[in-house]
């Protein structure tokens, strides 16, 4: 009988072995909308191979200058997930280059077409995932903070919850008078950088700005999403992202508003990530 207890123990029990979710890095989705292969990295939860369940989906959006592994292999995505008692879900990290999650002034590239047109289908077609807007969340980082507000601001019918950490968003102020060579930097792959000063609020800027955003975007629509905004006290962004909670408190948009010790660094991140897990999988429930 001892025996059989302990093979029991070995063999039915998760916890000895700390299993975890099935990750995949790099895999590739062909898209007719961007012209091209657009690799994403997706982390199964446990018991997906092994179950017909069907499971909500966080969209996990990286920054500037990273791609579909800066989450898994940088924000140690894998470890805090097995580490946190969170809802279990499908994480899906999706690359965007350098694209900001838009699409461009000159039409050439349509991310955003290609992340709600062409991604989102794909993945509740090829996965167990639960296709309704209940159970569909995106946050991200930086770029991809910013990534997050923009579609779930513009498309807050797809989406239950929203979670920017250092959200890479900037004032019509910030835009006038940014220098040059950071506008070129920044913006290159999809704003005219010859454009200066007050040049720069174009028709199009505006269509991405998620203060006028904010400003235009039916109320109702935005209570739609519940939102976390998360920034360091010593990150950069934090007065942009200041200002963005002020524009949603004047439009009476409820969100958790935190603001924490650090920077605009991994470890902010990493440690931000499982407060994250929790507020999406209270919007799950």
């Amino acid at each position: 009988m001892k025996i059989v207890i302990i093979l029991f123990l070995l063999i039915g029990s998760p916890a000895v072995f700390g299993q975890k979710g099935h990750l995949q890095e790099s895999l590739p989705l062909k898209s007719s909308i961007l012209g091209k292969v657009v690799n994403y990295s997706i982390l199964l939860p446990e018991g997906y191979e092994t179950t017909n369940r069907r499971y909500p989906v966080l969209y996990l959006l990286h920054g500037f200058g990273d791609d579909e592994t800066g989450w898994t292999q940088m924000g140690e995505v894998e470890r805090i997930v097995e580490e946190t008692k969170a809802v279990p879900m499908i994480i899906v990290m999706p690359n965007a280059e350098k694209t900001w999650y838009m699409n461009s002034a000159d039409g050439k590239i349509r991310y955003e077409d290609f992340f709600i047109k062409e991604l989102i289908p794909y993945i509740d077609s090829t996965y167990r995932s639960r296709p309704q807007k209940n159970y569909r969340a995106i946050a991200g980082l930086s770029m991809g903070g910013y990534g997050t507000l923009l579609l779930a601001t513009k498309h807050p019918e797809y989406f239950a919850a929203a979670a920017p950490l250092s959200a890479a968003v900037f004032t019509d102020e910030e835009i006038v008078t940014m220098k040059p060579e950071d506008y070129q930097r920044r913006f290159g792959k999809v704003m005219p950088t010859e454009l200066k000063g007050k040049n720069r609020l174009s028709d199009h800027w505006q269509q991405f700005s998620i203060f006028n955003l904010v400003q235009k975007q039916p109320v109702e629509s935005l209570k739609s999403v519940r939102y976390y905004i998360d920034c360091g006290d010593d990150d950069h962004l934090i007065r942009a992202n200041m200002a963005l909670h002020t524009t949603l408190l004047d439009k009476t948009i409820p969100h958790e508003f935190r603001v924490h010790d650090g920077g605009h660094t991994w470890t902010y991140w990493r440690e931000a990530l499982p407060k994250v897990l929790g507020f999406v999988s209270q919007s799950f429930h």
